[in-house]
């Protein structure tokens, strides 16, 4: 009789705890960003909420950047990039 492997489905979580930053009570001057993670439609909606936060709640800025594709983390530069020039970030999902 063969061997049989039995794998856990309990996954080892390797990541650091920390404290995410209050929200900001208002958009105005800020740069708002949209991590966009490729599924269909995401893109139309960051462009129009982008430019709702602009016009009606002062955003100073809209930073759109967009994933390789839906099934792998965002690479490690574009997540430092949107973190440095952007006070807030939408990370979002179409269809």
């Amino acid at each position: 009789m063969g061997t049989i492997r039995v794998l856990s489905p309990v996954g080892v979580d390797a990541s650091e705890a920390f404290t995410a930053p209050a929200l900001p009570r208002a958009l105005a001057g800020l740069t708002v960003g949209f991590l966009d993670n490729t599924k269909p439609n995401f893109d139309l909606l960051a462009d129009a909420l982008g430019t709702l936060l602009s016009e009606r709640h002062g955003a100073k800025a809209i930073v759109h950047r967009r994933k390789a594709n839906v099934s792998n983390p965002a690479a490690p530069e574009i997540l430092a990039e949107i973190a440095k020039a952007c006070d807030l970030v939408f990370a979002g999902s179409g269809d």
